[in-house]
């Protein structure tokens, strides 16, 4: 009797762990997205997760740099969606790391969303704009 009962309480614990694995907060959507190529800096960064969670650590590094530069003023509450204020950046390829930490069973979460900034070039328009010549130094023949 004591082998069954042990048998089937394994094998409720073994059904029940998908359910715990799925428990846990994770990253659902980001602006930028992972692996996106932006035009227009950030102003802020949004993440959204599976619950609720405090937000713990947002840092930023530029792909490179050695230097990692931590965002803060971070809400103190626990939301499933944050807005973060952004830094300025200059065009290159970014890191953002994050770590969550779930209230409820205190599992703490970590990703990292890659994006690069690459602004589109103005290109000069109307009357007179010369396209041949963009991007290239004055010679006398282009100087009039």
């Amino acid at each position: 009797m004591q082998k069954k009962f042990s048998f089937v309480a394994a094998l409720i614990a073994l059904g029940n762990l998908p359910l715990l694995a799925q428990a846990h907060v994770h990253l659902e959507k980001s602006t930028p997205a992972n692996g996106s190529v932006v035009t227009v800096a950030p102003a802020s960064f949004m993440l959204t997760f599976s619950e609720s969670a405090r937000l713990t650590a947002l840092s930023i590094q530029k792909e490179g740099d050695t230097a990692i530069q931590k965002i803060g003023a971070l809400p103190k509450v626990a939301s499933e969606h944050f807005t973060i204020p952004a830094p300025r950046l200059a065009p290159a390829v970014y890191t953002l790391s994050f770590r969550a930490l779930d209230p409820e069973d205190n599992h703490v979460s970590m990703g990292k969303i890659t994006f690069r900034y690459a602004p589109v070039a103005k290109v000069p328009a109307g009357p007179g704009a010369d396209m041949r010549n963009i991007g290239t130094k004055p010679t006398p023949e282009t100087i009039r």
